[in-house]
């Protein structure tokens, strides 16, 4: 059996069509609703309708829907109002969902929205949901664009000069705390996940080279000055025996006995210098 209207995707209007094929072939009604799967009434009113007004009348008729609440002007407004941030309007942290947009929506131009329609609007706005990229307080961008435009060319052009292997290092703790997941329940009887919280913690110090080459240090204690030696000492040792290091100005970069290695060091094997965004850029070895 084939269809009448192939252009069409839409499977009913097929079954319309095909229903008055049949019939014009002289099918009985009993028999192409058989065929159809469908009552001899709807069979029936199929037909009435293509005796009134054709095939034409059995063709879909999309619904153009309900008109929209807010006229395009007032639609334009939204991403005006969410740029204030959500503080702005009394939430508590700056992240925007679905149901305080509805919020700031019914405030400002009194329509009501459910959560489920606000996202497809603010999809039509071209908003889309995203992991916020997180930013220290005391991150100084003033300082950063100064490091990256003068300090920087600087250190490089050092590095160059003297034929060292820069290396930049930093720090990080991860927690051994267990992870936010989503599971499948019965309805209505969420699942308890027992654990024991801890303060147990892994710290890593790792070192990144400009060709890409990563040297990690990993203890499952806080790092203090000795692991920051421990570090120097094993790039040395794997990395190159002449160094720029570039590190932050953490307080185990800092410490006493850190400083006199870099200058032992440096004496003895011509180790790099150490340079510390914090302090600006400053010569040990």
């Amino acid at each position: 059996m084939q269809a009448t209207d192939g252009g069409s995707g839409d499977w009913r209007q097929w079954r319309r069509m095909q229903a008055l094929q049949l019939r014009q072939h002289g099918w009985y009604q009993r028999d192409i609703a058989e065929a159809l799967m469908v009552s001899e009434v709807s069979v029936s009113h199929w037909l009435t309708r293509a005796r009134a007004g054709g095939a034409q009348a059995l063709r879909a008729h999309p619904s153009p829907g309900h008109p929209s609440a807010l006229s395009t002007d007032e639609l334009r407004l939204i991403p005006e109002f969410l740029w204030h941030g959500p503080e702005a309007y009394g939430f508590s942290g700056k992240v925007w969902t679905c149901a305080r947009v509805a919020k700031v929506i019914a405030m400002e131009l009194g329509v009501a929205y459910d959560k489920g329609h606000v996202s497809r609007l603010l999809r039509q706005l071209r908003w889309t949901p995203q992991m916020p990229i997180q930013r220290a307080i005391q991150r100084d961008e003033k300082a950063i664009e100064q490091w990256r435009h003068e300090v920087w060319p600087r250190v490089l052009r050092q590095a160059t000069i003297e034929r060292r292997t820069l290396v930049f290092v930093d720090e990080a703790g991860f927690y051994l705390l267990p992870s936010v997941v989503r599971t499948y329940a019965p309805s209505a009887h969420t699942p308890v996940l027992r654990s024991k919280l801890t303060r147990d913690h892994l710290s890593v110090m790792g070192g990144l080279t400009p060709s890409g080459r990563v040297y990690t240090l990993a203890r499952q204690e806080s790092l203090s000055g000795w692991h920051s030696i421990q570090f120097l000492t094993h790039l040395l040792r794997v990395a190159d025996d002449r160094l720029l290091v570039i590190w932050d100005g953490s307080p185990i970069h800092r410490r006493t006995i850190v400083r006199q290695f870099c200058v032992r060091t440096a004496r003895a094997s011509a180790f790099g210098n150490v340079a510390s965004l914090r302090s600006g850029f400053e010569s040990v070895g």
